[in-house]
């Protein structure tokens, strides 16, 4: 018993303990602590702790390399103008209204979040683009922070590129391609209702001249085409294996001559994903434009800078699941709760989730820290491992925006804050955003009780 509730509770008490001196509130160092701890009460020797360590970084290898090289692509489509043609094309399909604004700057921000796989990165681009053109609109501060949040954190579970997804899919050990199948469905019916929602804050307002889009789509697309050629090739790369089953990366002689071999390799196998692959293919073109290509040194380090935390909290979340499972910690836990009546730990470990998101204000911890053990729970439950993924991630996606410590709200409070010189209320902007953040929740609940 002792081995299973120590290491969870140093977990905890770090993750959780901001007032502790140096460590507390990190919770890098909460997820080592929990490794370490679980490696020396189960007796793993230095060898068999080691190995641990990189079969855990290996199981989310795929994770990892989605989030690197997501954020590389994402830098590049900035430099190349991708996200401007996409505002601005949206903006005159939607027509100069202020609710086409709206659904135009919501549509922009789930397309560059689903690209970045990161709602925190996806709001810094997006929002430097959309804040003055709201704020003309007499929409309030909070309001913004709002819309924006909303946007970037449906787009960082939006597929393709659904770093929420791909997460859950590792945690329970399943191919994410069933999930992320659902997921189209499931956020894109979230975001509809985000935009429908957001409407009420331009209720009655006329849109200024100004902001008017002069030209028509086909216009912008004539002179600006050029800019979206990687997004079109990363789109029919993925939409031909999704939709046809026609992978080109085993189909092609050429891509599974080099991918092949990096499939026995321990977690640089994360890069043969098809979603992995199909982004490396996608910066490679970006970086035959010049104006990519001259930025390279600004693209490799603001890339890798965005996304260097998360990076870093899925590394130790690697090797806490590693040693988790070497220590047999894992199937412990779900021998415990065989007794549990189902309906108590599907309501209670999707509140453990909640509750993790909404302290730390990370999907990518309250995924990590509950759905290791949850998954092998829910199996033994007759829970479809596809739903228990799909839920999982919905769930998180939940959390991660709810009061009092959603990360990306902060940040998008500091970003308008410092750009209107207003101080902006994080946990307004919270609330203003509960309605979606129940909405995921109930979604991820559907899923396990089906």
């Amino acid at each position: 018993m002792l081995e299973i509730v120590i290491p969870l509770l140093l977990l905890f008490i770090i993750a959780l303990g901001k007032q502790i001196p140096k460590i507390g509130g990190n919770i890098k160092i909460a997820l080592l602590v929990a490794a370490v701890s679980s490696a020396i009460i189960s007796g793993l020797g230095p060898t068999e702790t080691l190995l641990a360590f990189v079969d855990g970084v290996d199981r989310l290898s795929w994770v990892i390399m989605l989030s690197i090289f997501g954020s590389l692509y994402a830098e590049s489509q900035v430099k190349l103008g991708a996200m401007d043609t996409t505002l601005n094309s949206l903006r005159a399909i939607f027509g100069n209204s202020p609710k086409g604004l709206i659904a135009a700057i919501f549509i922009t921000l789930i397309i560059a979040g689903s690209l970045l796989g990161d709602a925190i990165a996806a709001a810094t681009v997006i929002g430097f683009l959309v804040i003055n053109s709201l704020h003309e609109l007499k929409v309030k501060p909070e309001q913004i922070g709002m819309i924006i949040l909303v946007g970037a954190s449906i787009g960082s579970i939006m597929p393709p590129i659904t770093q929420g997804v791909f997460l859950s899919s590792s945690l329970v050990g399943i191919d994410p391609s069933p999930v992320i199948n659902i997921a189209y469905i499931t956020v894109g019916i979230g975001g509809v209702l985000a935009i429908l929602e957001s409407f009420r804050f331009v209720r009655g307002k006329k849109m200024p001249d100004h902001l008017k889009e002069k030209q028509s789509v086909f216009g912008i697309l004539k002179e600006k085409w050029t800019t979206l050629v990687p997004l079109a090739v990363l789109v029919a790369i993925v939409i031909a294996n999704t939709l046809f089953e026609y992978n080109i990366f085993e189909k092609w002689f050429f891509f599974a001559a080099i991918l092949e071999p990096l499939k026995e390799i321990p977690i640089l196998q994360g890069v043969t994903f098809q979603v992995v692959s199909a982004i490396i293919i996608a910066i490679i073109v970006s970086f035959l434009f010049p104006s990519v290509w001259k930025e390279s040194k600004g693209i490799f380090k603001g890339g890798l800078s965005k996304v260097s935390q998360t990076v870093q909290i899925q590394l130790c979340a690697g090797i806490m699941v590693g040693v988790f499972y070497a220590s047999g910690l894992i199937e412990k836990v779900a021998q415990m709760t065989e007794g549990l009546a189902a309906s108590m730990v599907k309501v209670g470990g999707a509140l453990s989730i909640v509750v993790v998101g909404m302290l730390t204000g990370s999907q990518t911890t309250a995924q990590s820290v509950n759905v290791t053990f949850l998954a092998p729970i829910l199996k033994n439950m007759d829970v479809d491992p596809t739903l228990i993924a799909l839920g999982a991630s919905h769930i998180a996606a939940a959390g991660q925006n709810m009061p009092p410590v959603g990360l990306t709200a902060f940040v998008v409070c500091g970003l308008i804050g410092g750009i209107l010189n207003k101080e902006v209320d994080p946990i307004k902007v919270m609330g203003l955003a509960l309605p979606n953040s129940f909405y995921f929740l109930i979604v991820g609940l559907i899923a396990w009780f089906i």
